[in-house]
């Protein structure tokens, strides 16, 4: 196995992550994520799919031109488009990856792929060598690993590595592994194939079985020096590993692990904000790490202790990975420039000066309503005049809602349409419904609602409420966000920014469709 010193951290938040339904980002998004990745000293940062689309294309470039301390990484399956595309991708990083791939496991190899195994191997190595023409940091991976035969395994990453590939990724892609099970995999892989010294050996698992951090840090024990995480664990299906509990097992557990990430921990929990606000995913409570009870103890029994001795119950530092490092950033009488500085510090800047502006106004907007602005507060504002900056089929104008005990909710709105006026009012079970009723009105969407969900973004009855709604229709699912002290306000904001990415529309290529 080739030699590191520590173990790389491969995100793929901006890629598997934004496969999760819903969770698609725009440029810009991918941007303010990217640079907070690169603040978490990040090793390798898998920026998209550049074939995918358009927008997946100039988000990995833009993402290269812009990232100077982490790798830019691009996937691309095994073929020729693909690796040359990801290639002009990532032509402007300082440290670039081509990331490709190939079935591997006999049902993917027979049933998506139809071809021979010998025709894999040849296809494999062929990728290998056409993406180390581009740049000598080429990672192969074998898909559905967790379900191939181990022989054919050795077979093709012996030959992946004599093309060229310096790091061999084994994914768990459906989540079938077991952590003894696959921690044996990759030990037998590392003694079974000659020049497996010449390549760092990586991991990527899925969550189906609620194992994928189990059995990458299983593999971590077994000799595998990288893994490929998402922040919050986002991703298709039931997610990825989480990037958050595979950095803090290894370094709250060095007893075990004889390596460690450079991973800069204070930087977790605003990263964790920051994905969950602008793709519309809220972190459960109890998640592990950066959920709101991580470090919260009710039991009079565990207060006592940790009173008494922290390490009684907590075996990490709330503020080791950025809980309660920035509590209370700014209030009314915050000037414009403070404002600037505390957005940079959170790694958000925007482009124009009247952006800035805008954010500006709604900062102050807020806090007459609010004493205290936190972090969580600006990153919601900053999506918000985002999301007002783009252009969009919809936009809420103003709007009443009428809640009474004994009568009939009645919410009364003026929207704009391709940008006219237009009033509409209707009656629902509840303001919400009365509202959503009297946008659907005007609009006709034909959108079937998948999903309502409010989360307070701070502490107190003054906190700001985000609402998550998501919409679906033909089989394409969308995430709209909107965040207000006011819920039913919050509520109109995020039903029409998911409106309005339904109105855009654009195919995304996906990666695990066969097309070889």
């Amino acid at each position: 196995m080739a030699a590191t010193d520590h173990l790389v951290i491969f995100d793929t938040t901006l890629r598997d992550g934004e496969q999760s339904p819903g969770a698609t980002m725009n440029k810009n998004e991918k941007l303010r994520i990217a640079k907070v990745l690169e603040k978490l000293r990040v090793d390798v940062i898998e920026a998209g799919f550049a074939i995918a689309s358009q927008g997946d294309f100039e988000a990995v470039k833009a993402i290269a031109e812009t990232i100077k301390d982490s790798t830019v990484c691009s996937l691309a399956r095994a073929l020729d488009k693909d690796i040359d595309r990801a290639a002009e991708a990532i032509r402007p990083a300082d440290s670039g990856r081509i990331h490709t791939f190939i079935a591997t496991s006999p049902i993917h190899m027979k049933h998506k792929l139809q071809m021979e195994p010998d025709q894999v191997v040849e296809q494999a190595i062929r990728a290998v060598k056409r993406a180390r023409s581009h740049t000598d940091d080429v990672e192969f991976s074998c898909e559905d690993a967790g379900r191939s035969e181990l022989d054919f395994l050795c077979r093709i990453i012996e030959a992946a590595i004599d093309a060229g590939a310096r790091t061999i990724n084994i994914p768990d892609t459906v989540g079938y592994a077991i952590p003894e099970q696959f921690a044996e995999t990759i030990r037998q892989l590392l003694n079974r194939i000659p020049n497996a010294d010449k390549a760092i050996f990586s991991v990527h698992c899925h969550n189906d079985l609620g194992l994928a951090v189990a059995n990458s840090l299983a593999a971590v024990t077994s000799g595998a020096r990288q893994v490929e995480c998402t922040i919050n664990g986002l991703g298709e299906r039931a997610g990825n590993a989480s990037l958050e509990e595979i950095v803090m097992a290894v370094r709250t557990r060095q007893d075990l692990f004889n390596i460690d990430t450079r991973i800069d921990t204070q930087h977790i929990v605003p990263a964790s904000r920051l994905v969950s606000t602008i793709t519309g995913f809220p972190v459960q409570p109890n998640k592990a790490i950066v959920g709101a009870n991580a470090f919260a103890h009710e039991s009079g029994i565990h207060q006592d202790g940790v009173l008494k001795h922290r390490e009684t119950y907590e075996i990490m530092r709330a503020q080791d990975v950025g809980w309660h490092t920035n509590s209370l950033v700014l209030g009314k009488h915050s000037g414009r420039n403070a404002f600037r500085t505390r957005l940079l510090e959170l790694g958000i800047q925007f482009d124009t000066e009247s952006e800035l502006n805008e954010a500006f106004t709604r900062f102050k907007a807020l806090a007459d309503l609010k004493h205290e602005i936190f972090d969580e507060d600006l990153q919601a504002i900053a999506s918000d005049t985002r999301q007002k900056d783009e252009e969009g089929r919809y936009g809420l104008v103003c709007m009443q809602v009428c809640s009474e005990t004994g009568v009939v909710p009645k919410a009364h709105l003026t929207l704009t349409m391709d940008g006219k006026e237009h009033t509409v009012e209707a009656e629902g079970s509840g303001p919400v419904d009365a509202t959503f009723k009297a946008i659907e009105s005007l609009v006709d969407s034909g959108c079937n609602l998948q999903l309502y969900s409010v989360n307070n973004i701070t502490s107190g009855t003054d906190a700001q409420g985000e609402v998550t709604v998501r919409l679906e229709r033909g089989g394409r699912i969308v995430n709209g966000v909107g965040s207000d002290t006011d819920i039913i306000i919050a509520s109109a904001k995020a039903y029409i920014e998911a409106l309005n990415l339904i109105a855009r529309g654009g195919i995304r290529q996906h990666p695990q469709v066969a097309d070889v």
